[in-house]
């Protein structure tokens, strides 16, 4: 997941036209349409690029520094919350007054993603999610965090950054105050996702003013090109800003975590048990699943995958002539050295070697290739210990080098599929290089399509002969329980009384996860409800279309024109990775880019 939807899911993204501004707007737009005869194409286009060229101006930053003022850490006071409401109300009030079938083919399929994303940005903030701006891996002080490893080649994006920090007292106060008002309500992540997460803001504080402050990271090394003097008038308002502006928030912060927000947070792991929580449940299925379904439904869907991939796991093992019963051979995967790196250098060495192996055959499989390439890089020390085995985007491929026994070499193929190429760090950049696409189908990250893609990548690995061993092989079916496992555990948590500990059990008998990924993963489904499940429900629907196509197609079926055609529709809902499929069939199974085939 891209930093900027992080940031607007926790509620980053905020200060908006006045309410009345925003209705006049709306209904002099309408009254435009009604006497100029603007055709529905043109009333919806207007509409989507003004929210969205504001939803984007006002998030907190760009993944790759943005350009100037993006670092400007926006309002997310109770005024501007009421603002972003009532933006959005209205927004969908003139999504109502457009008729789909009065668009063309293509603007319908706009109107469709767009309209899903604003159900879910209006959703959100009807349940004021803003109030609990963390997760089990993430939160707005970490996202700042993350911004102080970037790189810096000009003065402005320095002045930039500086002005960052000068506002992170007004914006820190502004987080702690709507953490204190969901924490009054019962509306906070669990308690138990709470552990240890104070020891990032703890290490701020610790650091003090000195060249190891984190924040303090871009001006240690600057660039030679730039003047001595302005070097060391940077250093000195660095220095300066952190002293009177970056640990004051940061000790303010630390003291709410220890003193008040931890101590009371909600015990429950349920969804179920917070503030309206059947509702509040159901609305993160419609937008993970991009579909509306109950908990029981995706459940018994996960219960019936689990029951395949059990039966082909159940086969490597007797491929590789284990002779004991299933718990023996994932104690055996998860205790014998021969499958897990001595350093931490050994396991990114590996990465990085499966990631090169999949660029010798990628034309093979895809027609169209990314411009943009990534860099493999260790997951910060600070976020490690509660952090997923890799996380991959634009850029960058995460390896998670700490606690190496809890790193799997036969899953690091599935793994590497996933997050680097073709998943995330290959999907990503194809997406946001599309300019054919609106920016709202470009930029906005959709689980369901983004991870549910990443996920359909582990399989095609088995199509590309990309497993060599049959341990690696299982290394792929444990991830593809792992996340069919997510649709069981999920809705077996926020809707059904499962307990932490009866979700751990689930997954260690089910999976060879190791027994610390199998505790940061449940703790991230507890502290994100709904999200774990867009990976598995996306995946199924990937593969659907893509028999689907093959059955109709038969020879004619060109599995690179196929990929391509995926990959040109950005961010989209489920149901449209559908529909793209039966147009390609009607065409002949011809490609997006005839140029490629």
């Amino acid at each position: 997941m891209t930093k900027r939807t992080m940031m607007l899911l926790t509620g980053v993204a905020l200060a908006i036209l006045p309410v009345g501004q925003a209705d006049a707007k709306v209904k002099a737009a309408r009254r435009s349409a009604v006497t100029t005869g603007e055709s529905a194409d043109a009333r919806f286009r207007a509409l989507s690029e003004a929210e969205y060229k504001w939803r984007i101006t006002q998030s907190a930053a760009d993944d790759d520094g943005g350009s100037a003022g993006s670092r400007q850490l926006p309002d997310v006071g109770p005024a501007a919350q009421a603002a972003r409401l009532a933006r959005w109300a209205t927004t969908a009030k003139a999504l109502d007054a457009i008729d789909p079938a009065r668009l063309s083919p293509d603007m319908r399929t706009d109107y469709m993603v767009y309209r899903g994303q604003i159900d879910a940005l209006l959703a959100a903030q009807r349940f004021r999610e803003y109030e609990k701006p963390l997760t089990a891996d993430t939160s707005f002080w970490g996202n700042l965090a993350s911004w102080a490893r970037d790189s810096f080649t000009k003065e402005s994006q320095y002045r930039e950054y500086l002005a960052m920090l000068h506002q992170m007292p007004r914006y820190y106060d502004q987080q702690i105050a709507n953490m204190r008002a969901g924490l009054d309500r019962g509306f906070t992540v669990p308690r138990i996702t709470l552990k240890g997460r104070d020891i990032g803001v703890a290490q701020v504080v610790d650091a003090g003013v000195g060249d190891d402050q984190p924040f303090y990271a871009p001006f240690k090394s600057m660039p030679s090109t730039m003047a001595p003097a302005t070097v060391a008038a940077l250093r000195a308002e660095a220095k300066a800003a952190i002293r009177d502006d970056v640990l004051p928030a940061h000790q303010r912060l630390l003291t709410f975590l220890r003193t008040d927000y931890m101590p009371r947070a909600v015990v429950s792991t349920a969804a179920y048990d917070l503030p309206d929580g059947k509702a509040y449940y159901r609305s993160k299925i419609r937008e993970y699943v991009t579909e509306d379904m109950t908990p029981e439904q995706v459940h018994a869907i996960g219960l019936s995958e689990m029951q395949r991939i059990r039966a082909r796991m159940d086969q490597v093992m007797k491929d590789v002539k284990f002779a004991g019963d299933f718990p023996a051979f994932l104690t055996f995967l998860r205790t014998d050295p021969q499958f897990y790196a001595k350093t931490p250098q050994d396991l990114l060495d590996r990465a990085a070697w499966l990631a090169k192996s999949f660029d010798g055959i990628a034309s093979d499989w895809f027609g169209r290739l990314p411009r943009s390439r990534f860099a493999i890089k260790p997951v910060p020390a600070d976020l490690a210990p509660f952090y997923t085995a890799g996380r991959g985007g634009t850029g960058v491929y995460l390896v998670n080098t700490y606690d190496l026994p809890s790193r799997s070499l036969y899953a690091m193929p599935a793994l590497t599929l996933h997050e680097s190429a073709p998943g995330h760090a290959f999907q990503m950049p194809l997406a946001a290089e599309n300019k054919g696409l609106p920016a709202f189908r470009r930029d906005s990250y959709l689980s369901a399509y983004g991870e549910g893609w990443a996920l359909y990548c582990e399989a095609l690995g088995e199509d590309m002969g990309f497993y060599k061993t049959p341990y690696d092989r299982f290394g792929m079916l444990s991830y593809q329980a792992w996340r069919a496992a997510r649709l069981v555990v999920d809705t077996g948590i926020h809707a059904m009384g499962w307990s932490r500990e009866r979700a751990q059990t689930y997954l260690h008998d089910n999976t060879a996860l190791s027994d610390h990924e199998i505790e940061t993963e449940v703790d991230r489904y507890i502290a994100w409800p709904g999200q774990a499940l867009s990976y598995y429900m996306g995946q199924l629907a990937f593969q659907r279309a893509r028999a689907e196509a093959e059955k109709a197609l038969g020879p004619k079926f060109n599995i690179r024109a196929w990929h391509d055609a995926m990959l040109q529709l950005g961010y989209v809902p489920l149901g449209v990775i559908d529909q793209r499929t039966d147009r390609f069939i009607a065409e002949g199974g011809k490609g997006p880019y005839p140029d490629e085939e």
